[in-house]
């Protein structure tokens, strides 16, 4: 069993807190600090990381340009800078390192079109924003595998926004009403190209969300091979289809929220033993974190979360 954070954190001092992950996890992260600015979080960092897809921030939100916009720009700026230090701070280092990169269906639950409006309302935009996003991610994972060259890459896809997207209930931009919900076999072909090509760039792609009701089976055909959720969201109806995917060989990254580091330990156990699996089974594929992005925290508190974390899996 091994621990990991989701991604973002608090604070400006990203030396800091690379330093903090290297030395506190067994699976270190490349960390987001939006506090440094839109850029530096979720949807501004895959905006950096789109190929062939111009961007820039607008009052609404980031949205699509004819060419890289003055946002777009500092965000890949940004990002390079982060690789620089990552490379200077990761020296020698050798394991599973993990990057995080927002997913097809969030980004195009938050990013506008042109002319305005979400992509989620253009089929055609959808398609070439997956394909953008997974271009420009196999490059990334090229770029830290060229700077920690001993390290092995897991690229998390963070899809909070999938929930919504499948169900209808994003707004549209006049907030009258919600885009229409996107099919499955759509939703599958543009998770399986961003899965495909990090794992065609030599990562291993699992995928985050911290919603209610997980599409399981849809996660694990498109080709993730492990799942991270908030445990204390699954509801017991929701067992069987766990069982299901952890039987069928994708692993499964529990979230667990407590202050207290045994019971933290009992909930996962019991989760997996509710499951039909003993610890023989499941602690190897097993990594914990916390259920959601630590970046609201104090840097004290995300810290301390995280190093509560690291303790639970020593137990």
């Amino acid at each position: 069993m091994r621990a990991t954070g989701i991604g973002s954190m608090p604070g400006e001092d990203f030396r800091g807190v690379v330093r903090f992950v290297l030395e506190t996890l067994d699976l270190p992260f490349l960390p987001e600090l939006p506090a440094r600015g839109d850029g530096a979080g979720m949807i501004g960092r895959a905006a950096g990381l789109l190929d062939g897809l111009g961007a820039d921030l607008q009052p609404a939100g980031w949205r699509l340009t004819d060419r890289p916009g003055l946002d777009q720009r500092r965000a890949r700026s940004l990002l390079a800078h982060d690789l620089d230090v990552l490379e200077e701070e990761a020296d020698g280092y050798e394991g599973d390192l993990k990057v995080q990169v927002a997913g097809p269906w969030t980004l195009a639950a938050t990013m506008e079109r042109p002319r305005g409006d979400r992509l989620l309302a253009d089929h055609g935009a959808r398609r070439e924003l997956a394909q953008s996003l997974a271009s420009g991610l196999a490059a990334h994972v090229e770029e830290v595998r060229r700077r920690v060259p001993a390290a092995s890459i897991v690229v998390q896809v963070d899809e909070p926004g999938l929930r919504s997207v499948l169900d209808g209930q994003v707004p549209t931009a006049s907030g009258a009403g919600n885009h229409r919900r996107v099919h499955p076999p759509e939703v599958d072909a543009a998770l399986r190209e961003v899965a495909d090509a990090a794992r065609g760039a030599g990562a291993r792609p699992v995928v985050h969300t911290c919603a209610p009701r997980v599409p399981l089976s849809l996660l694990a055909g498109a080709g993730f091979e492990a799942i991270s959720f908030d445990l204390g969201l699954v509801s017991g109806e929701e067992r069987d289809a766990y069982a299901s995917v952890l039987e069928s060989g994708v692993d499964l990254w529990p979230g667990v929220a407590d202050d207290d580091v045994s019971a933290m330990r009992r909930t996962s156990d019991r989760f997996f033993s509710g499951l039909g699996f003993g610890e023989e089974a499941t602690v190897p594929r097993t990594v914990l974190s916390p259920p959601c992005g630590l970046a609201d925290a104090s840097p004290d508190d995300a810290r301390r979360v995280l190093r509560g974390v690291a303790a639970t899996t020593k137990l």
